[in-house]
């Protein structure tokens, strides 16, 4: 997700930080029991200057040489001429995508939301819709974002690739390029099948009850591919953490399976009710994510979905997604709406709120 930028409106008349280190503590301080010691507090989780700080004047009390910065947060989001995924990714405690259910109960089909499915939303975060689309639409969709990264549009060039193919990403033949792909933005002005996702009227009306609002924006399309066996985690985050919109606004987000997402090949997994704790503190760590040891998630739930289902969710709930060490792709696409009269704010007051560590971040 990048910042905000408004992009289509509809109305109802139309803890592994940073390579470990990259060896560069080693070098600073010299031993290995506190280099160890370090790595507990900052790459195991907990992503505290303060606590950061306190170790920091032990080490000094011992005699240890401190260094001036303990370790470089790598600017994980910048774009470069290839496109690749620059997170920093890496390994991440098992415990991290524990979940206590898996949400199987649902409406079917976008026509069945009703008053208290609305309310459910609203109180929980989000909202499971199998059978939104039918399998032609789902199968037009999956067609569309293939012959997207096949390079079939010459003008469309929104690829992001997975940093596991940095080193042969020119040698990809045009299946391997399939499996290399890690996210597609800002597309459908690219490819009508995937347009047509998005302006769908069902999809539209259900997205209006849930913001109670008649004209809305669509100001994010993302297709998320997440391929075998390389697709990284997604760590726990907030959404509006990467928006440049006022916390007031109520910001949905569509996510759509065109794959069988499943427990194995890194289905979405959210926390209910987080929406409703506010804006936390975000970190460059594996992404720009919650801490570690700030994910609450005795009580995640994991939301497999077949092709053609849907999950609505809040802008603010606590929501990510584990690497798929499947041999199964998990492709699918996501769009952000809002009301059609939310202004944007800043990136500064988004900054101010979510972490000074957020610049120029993207999803």
């Amino acid at each position: 997700m990048t910042s905000a930028s408004w992009h289509q409106r509809y109305s109802s008349t139309s803890h592994s930080v940073a390579k470990r280190f990259r060896g560069v503590l080693g070098w600073w301080l010299g031993t290995r029991a506190t280099i160890w010691e370090l790595h507990a507090i900052v790459v195991m989780g907990n992503c505290s200057w303060s606590t950061l700080g306190v170790k920091r004047a032990v080490l000094k009390a011992q005699g240890t040489p401190v260094p001036r910065r303990v370790y470089k947060v790598v600017d994980q989001q910048v774009r470069n001429d290839q496109g690749i995924d620059d997170a920093t990714g890496g390994r991440y405690p098992e415990w991290l995508y524990r979940y206590a259910a898996v949400a199987e109960s649902g409406v079917q089909g976008l026509g069945a939301i009703g008053d208290e499915e609305v309310r459910s939303f609203h109180e929980r975060g989000y909202l499971v819709v199998h059978n939104a689309f039918t399998p032609a639409e789902t199968r037009e969709g999956l067609q569309g974002l293939i012959d997207l990264i096949d390079g079939q549009n010459p003008d469309f060039d929104g690829l992001q690739f997975e940093n596991a193919v940095l080193d042969r990403l020119n040698r990809l033949s045009s299946e391997e390029r399939q499996d290399a792909v890690r996210k597609l933005f800002y597309f459908t002005d690219y490819d009508a099948r995937l347009k047509a996702l998005v302006e769908h009227p069902k999809l539209l009306t259900a997205l209006r009850r849930l913001i109670s609002e008649d004209e809305l924006t669509m100001f994010q399309d993302m297709a998320l591919i997440k391929p075998p066996r390389i697709g990284r985690e997604k760590p726990w985050h907030q959404d509006m953490a990467y928006f440049n919109l006022p916390l007031s606004a109520t910001v949905v987000g569509a996510w759509i399976a065109l794959d069988e997402a499943t427990l194995e090949n890194g289905c979405m997994m959210v926390i209910p009710g987080s929406h409703k704790r506010g804006a936390v503190i975000h970190f460059k760590r594996r992404d720009w994510q919650i801490c570690d040891t700030d994910v609450l998630n005795d009580g995640a739930v994991a939301v497999p979905l077949k092709p053609g289902g849907c999950l609505f969710f809040h802008g603010l709930i606590h929501h990510g997604s584990p690497a798929n060490r499947s041999d199964r792709r998990r492709r699918a696409v996501q769009f952000h709406y809002c009301a059609a009269s939310v202004e944007q704010t800043t990136e500064e007051d988004r900054l101010a709120t979510f972490g000074s560590e957020g610049k120029g971040v993207s999803c």
